[in-house]
């Protein structure tokens, strides 16, 4: 689905072991990769420029993990000192990023409201997609494991899909993708709508099963079009829980979503089905901003 990649680590996060896997993550349909580490400033050190070594050595260690890369993928490292968020979005532009990788670990609302999160901050302020991985299975996936996973990635996407103008807006994402890269590795997509059953039934209508189902055979004919393998499945229950087991249940490569805010800090206790998936999911999150 994309060619240009910013990933980002901070070392604890796994992310750097994907440099060791370039012609996988080529496979995967790149075509250019930075890698991006970011020093964070420490009132009680010097000043920055006097100890230039603070930024060679996290640049070596990147450097000397990189494999085999194919004569037709650009591959750069880069290393900045600063406010990491601001750095992220001043590479994203200069490097023309179409995906942003991230190693963000599960958190709770409260953990999120009082330590902050560069993922958060990051989806509040860019138009890049976020590709967030766990730093819990990325540091612990075998050699061969990561190697199928950076090639498999974009494969196989669910869309969780409820009718509304979010939903639309990521069909319409995931189209343009397809549409705009002809080097797209995008097979199969699978569109779930979850009737919530925390709404009372008769906020759903006569007949939800049967519409959402009518609803979602039109996307399909839609996505179909494009090549794509599209299955669609309408169950009730709790949509967080639901959307986790259906990525579970059917080998899911990530879970896209999208929205158009998160609410920011100062609404973080206000409900979010994308702020929820982002927080407690352990499959990849494609997040797609709305902007």
């Amino acid at each position: 689905m994309f060619q240009r990649a910013l990933i980002c680590t901070d070392f604890t996060d796994g992310m750097h072991r994907l440099a060791q896997f370039v012609p996988s993550l080529a496979a995967g349909g790149f075509q250019s990769l930075t890698f991006f580490h970011n020093v964070a400033i420490d009132a009680e050190r010097e000043i920055p420029s006097s100890d230039p070594e603070l930024l060679a050595q996290p640049k070596r260690r990147i450097t000397d993990i990189l494999r085999n890369v194919p004569d037709h993928v650009e591959v750069k490292v880069e290393v900045q000192m600063g406010r990491a968020s601001d750095n992220i979005l001043r590479l994203a532009k200069q490097c023309k990023a179409d995906v942003i990788f991230l190693g963000s670990p599960t958190r709770t609302m409260l953990e999120e409201k009082l330590f902050g999160s560069t993922t958060m901050q990051l989806a509040e302020k860019t138009s890049v997609p976020l590709m967030i991985l766990r730093p819990q299975l990325i540091s612990t996936y075998t050699t061969a494991e990561l190697e199928l996973r950076a090639t498999h990635l974009f494969r196989y996407l669910l869309l969780p899909y409820d009718g509304q103008e979010m939903g639309h807006t990521l069909i319409d994402k995931v189209r343009q993708q397809v549409q705009g890269n002809p080097h797209s590795v995008l097979e199969r997509v699978r569109l779930l709508w979850v009737i919530d059953d925390n709404i009372r039934r008769e906020f759903h209508g006569d007949h939800p099963v049967e519409q959402a189902q009518a609803e979602c055979e039109k996307i399909q004919a839609d996505l179909s079009s494009l090549g794509l393998v599209v299955n669609t499945t309408v169950v009730e229950g709790d949509p967080i829980q639901q959307i986790m087991l259906t990525a579970e249940q059917y080998d899911i490569g990530a879970i896209a979503t999208c929205a158009s805010s998160l609410g920011g800090f100062l609404k973080w206790s206000t409900p979010s089905l994308t702020r929820d998936i982002l927080r407690r999911s352990w499959h990849p999150v494609l997040y797609f901003p709305a902007r």
